[in-house]
């Protein structure tokens, strides 16, 4: 074993981008995705006068570049947790376009706002889906990358949304498994937007810094399956887990770890050729095999700690499974788990009747309405509202996730804090460390350590919002 910190309870969190149009019944009123935005969070404004702002469950809730929608987690410290606060976004995102809808047919306009849970537009503008996992601080994040940008690249393999794609100078028209891969054009950068990086070196540990590192990754594509972001997370999870324990995991350091992510995600079979640093050669479907089969030894001794390890036992079934249906060609044990198999059978349904034309508009239509996350309208919602999808968690245990922070995590300290002051209706400032009362007098307590969920400062805090209660007007 390493002398490096092993974090089995590993502090994570997922920033996701929405697509957001509007379609009105009225020709003559078109509305921009701006006005749009400015319906959406109209609410939000007229209530925290501000478009940025931190939710009661802990999350934060933002109008990002380009009139993306966005949600950034709270902190969490376990794989289903995270998926819950995930989908809790979705939750959230869709009462508010519910509210923009009525607000705009009380103006009488009637429109129907769409939300995308996607990463590239009609015209090939990419939006991102990024994944944060705590690394201790004695990690060097390049060091790390190289270890882990072999299962970067061929993570599309297990875990990819899957799309489209247009007819380019050098390619045909035909299904890719990654929305991301033709976007990423780095394996390890400081810039997320020139270059867009697989994984993003900025270093902003939201935390003790002598103590945290945060792990920026941004070439995953959004998921619409429970289970496919349980597999994206869960496979990403173990792989720190075992770099950290120093596992022996076989050397699979890429000579030119960027050049053939594109390749992989055209090519189902996994059977892409990628050169090692070393001078031999393995294929995509070979890197993920390897770094499964050590995940699996690694599952009879890890800490069971944060995400449990019978949870993790699940992760790994589909994996193999997932890997054993890409080897055979036959996805039947995957179909309904696996979002690019998923949307890779529904797209089939319409291209045998289209005679196999990938540029058909109606495709294009299909691939679309696959991420549109409103309930009754996206083809996905509608599968699993059918059952004719797996489910990781449950209806419920998302709709708690909305109203409450985790209860493990800083989190918590921030979302009591928000509930309380704005119940008094309360002046507070808050972000990912700060916690800011700012009147009658500034009081402010800095939270440096993600894993605390409890701190006697944060109840000096809400004791000083109590006792001035009466000072802060009708709430």
């Amino acid at each position: 074993m390493s002398q490096v910190q092993l974090y089995s309870r590993r502090i994570m969190g997922v920033e996701t981008e929405y697509g957001i149009t509007a379609v009105s019944s009225q020709k003559n009123r078109t509305l921009t995705p701006e006005e749009v935005a400015r319906y959406l969070f109209r609410p939000v404004v007229q209530r925290y006068a501000s478009s940025n702002i931190f939710t009661p469950n802990g999350s934060r809730l933002y109008l990002d570049v380009g009139s993306h929608p966005e949600v950034a987690t709270a902190e969490c410290d376990s794989l289903t947790q995270l998926l819950n606060y995930e989908r809790a976004g979705d939750v959230m995102l869709n009462d508010l376009a519910c509210q923009a809808e009525k607000a705009l047919a009380h103006e009488g306009i009637d429109t129907r706002i769409y939300l995308f849970k996607n990463n590239v537009d009609s015209v090939g503008n990419s939006y991102g889906c990024h994944e944060n996992y705590l690394v201790g601080r004695e990690l060097v994040l390049r060091n790390l990358a190289r270890q882990l940008l072999p299962f970067m690249i061929t993570r599309q393999l297990i875990c990819g949304a899957g799309m489209i794609a247009r007819a380019t100078a050098g390619n045909q028209p035909g299904f890719l498994l990654s929305q991301r891969a033709d976007q990423v054009w780095e394996g390890v950068s400081s810039a997320t937007t020139r270059s867009r990086p697989i994984i993003n070196t900025r270093d902003e540990p939201h935390g003790d810094s002598h103590r945290f590192r945060r792990m920026h990754v941004i070439v995953g594509d959004s998921n619409m399956s429970e289970p496919t972001f349980a597999l994206k997370v869960g496979s990403t999870l173990l792989l720190l887990e075992m770099i950290e324990a120093g596992v022996d995991l076989p050397d699979l350091e890429l000579a030119d770890p960027i050049s053939h992510i594109r390749d992989i995600s055209r090519d189902i079979t996994g059977s892409t050729v990628l050169d090692l640093k070393n001078g031999g050669t393995v294929t995509a479907l070979s890197v993920q095999e390897q770094t499964l089969a050590a995940a699996t030894q690694w599952l009879d001794q890890r800490p069971d700690k944060g995400t449990p390890t019978e949870e993790l036992r699940r992760v790994v079934d589909l994996w193999q499974r997932q890997l054993e249906a890409i080897a055979t060609g036959d996805f039947s044990r995957v179909d309904r788990e696996i979002d690019w198999v998923i949307k890779r059978n529904l797209l089939h349904r319409y291209l045998d009747r289209l005679g196999g034309d990938w540029s058909h508009p109606k495709l294009a239509q299909v691939d679309l309405a696959f991420h549109d996350i409103r309930p009754g309208r996206g083809l996905f919602p509608l599968l699993e509202a059918k059952g004719l999808v797996d489910r990781w968690s449950s209806d419920e245990d998302i709709a708690a996730a909305v109203l409450e922070a985790p209860a493990t995590t800083r989190a918590h300290l921030r979302g009591q804090f928000i509930t309380h002051a704005e119940h008094l209706g309360a002046p507070i400032t808050t972000d990912w460390v700060h916690l800011k009362i700012n009147a009658p007098q500034t009081q402010m307590v800095e939270l440096t350590d993600p894993f605390a969920a409890v701190d006697s400062r944060v109840d000096a805090l809400l004791d000083y919002l109590d006792e001035h209660a009466g000072e802060y007007g009708e709430h």
